[in-house]
């Protein structure tokens, strides 16, 4: 569970506790950046946010935290396991209740609001959870919001934690794309993560996965640069991801936070943990060898067969509005992001004000500014990229070619990607014959994206200057 830290955390608190959403890169020099572009835009947005179709659910329980954790968790204990006993566990159920309360006093975002057409259990260990009581939030949910006729519902589950009658029975919920954390092939490194499984307990579940019958969306989580960790061994663990064959791969880079045991055991970039080259490294070995083995990199840290992109992931990377639920997670509703309290007791008086009609949400509306970063944050993480198009019209063309001038030396470095509309790359002399008084965003240069690894891995600094071209 690792957050992305890639960006500013005052925009990156909005988003919700989800795995697949959390990275760290990197940070790589460019050799004389830039200067930022004289031309001063009057900024304007007119950009329509239509009402969600998404709904993160947050089930914060756990055998035991993690030593790189830092999220809003419940810790069960280290014996804990899926058993007939969980179902009367008051920790679980009297959660489970509260969240319904919440549920039930969420008012929809609009009076023709869409059904829902993806849901994300994320913790957490979600597979702890009982699938009667997951059945009881997927109830309230469809009560509430509707539920398209095929969505895509996803669940985080960690080896150890589930056995192919409980697996079988939050399919027949509904459930139909499980997120699988592994981590890590190697019982060293599990045991220094202070993981509660080990590989015996990897191997099965990878069994459990792939021989339950209806099961075909799953995805496999990863992470790189752990203390004492060796390209021999990332290698090893990208090796046996392959041999899995799981539908889609998450690769994460480990993020040090302040407040876990790594934090206070360990200093990024000093050994044991590697340096930044090394972790670059280990970004272009995962990217190498997931596009060799036939995956899409078609976001920073997501890696899929064709088809099989995580929907409600893509919700966050193109920018659109989604609810959330449950301890620590995060919405993004009409323009406005709020987050829910970390802590239990304060998320208990919390909901009581929800209920209450006593939350407030339109302290934290998002402004135009804000907005266009977000976009342009978003989109880069992506391989589709920034549509310039639509940020012209959403946003001004006058921003959009801004942008495009600030990215020119990296076009030319091959660090920034610039397409047509036919999605083929432009060459730079392409490129800078656009760049004119008279040049009209979606002409020729319709998308920029980050070139795959490199441009990936300059995100942090790419991503400043365009923050610097948007807010100077």
């Amino acid at each position: 569970m690792l957050r992305s830290t890639l960006f500013p955390p005052m925009l990156f608190f909005h988003f919700p506790v989800l795995r697949n959403a959390r990275i760290l890169l990197p940070v790589h020099s460019f050799p004389n950046p830039p200067p930022r572009p004289p031309t001063v835009c009057k900024f304007s947005s007119s950009a329509d946010i239509p009402p969600p179709t998404s709904a993160y659910v947050h089930l914060p329980f756990c055998r035991k935290r993690c030593h790189y954790c830092d999220f809003p968790i419940i810790a069960l204990g280290s014996s804990s396991s899926p058993s007939p006993s969980h179902e009367n566990d008051p920790r679980i159920a009297n959660y489970i209740h509260l969240l319904l309360r919440e549920i039930e006093a969420t008012k929809p975002a609009s009076h023709n609001q869409p059904p829902l057409e993806t849901v994300f259990f994320g913790g957490g260990t979600p597979s702890l959870v009982p699938p009667t009581l997951v059945a009881s939030v997927l109830d309230a949910l469809r009560s509430k919001f509707g539920m398209w006729a095929a969505p895509e519902i996803s669940i985080e589950m960690d080896p150890g934690t589930f056995d192919r009658g409980r697996l079988e029975e939050l399919l027949e919920l509904g459930v139909n794309r499980v997120s699988l954390g592994v981590q890590a092939f190697q019982e060293e490194l599990l045991r220094a993560c202070g993981r509660a499984h080990g590989l015996k307990e990897v191997g099965e579940a990878i069994e459990i996965v792939t021989g339950c019958n209806g099961l075909e969306n799953w995805s496999m989580d990863l992470i790189s640069s752990l203390p004492h960790q060796t390209p021999e061994m990332w290698e090893d663990s990208l090796s046996q991801a392959v041999d899995a064959r799981p539908t889609h791969v998450s690769v994460y880079d480990l993020q040090v936070e302040q407040g876990t045991k790594f934090g206070q055991l360990y200093t990024p970039g000093e050994f044991p943990l590697p340096t930044e080259t090394q972790s670059a490294n280990f970004y272009k070995m995962a990217s190498e060898t997931l596009t060799t083995a036939g995956y899409s990199h078609y976001e920073i840290s997501s890696y899929c067969k064709s088809g099989y992109e995580c929907k409600h992931n893509l919700t966050y990377w193109q920018n659109r509005s989604f609810y959330g639920f449950g301890l620590g997670s995060a919405s993004y509703i009409n323009g406005v992001r709020f987050s829910r309290p970390r802590r239990l007791k304060e998320y208990i008086d919390w909901v009581q004000k929800l209920q209450d009609g006593m939350v407030d949400h339109d302290a934290t509306r998002v402004g135009s500014k804000d907005m266009a970063m977000d976009v342009v944050m978003l989109s880069l993480r992506t391989a589709r990229g920034l549509d310039l198009s639509s940020f012209g019209r959403s946003f001004g063309d006058c921003l959009a070619l801004s942008l495009c001038k600030a990215f020119r030396p990296f076009v030319e470095s091959g660090h920034v990607v610039a397409i047509d509309g036919d999605r083929k790359s432009l060459s730079f002399h392409d490129f800078e014959q656009q760049l004119n008084d008279d040049y009209e965003m979606g002409n020729k240069v319709a998308f920029m994206r980050l070139s795959d690894p490199d441009g990936f891995l300059l995100s942090n600094e790419l991503i400043s200057i365009a923050f610097g071209v948007i807010s100077p």
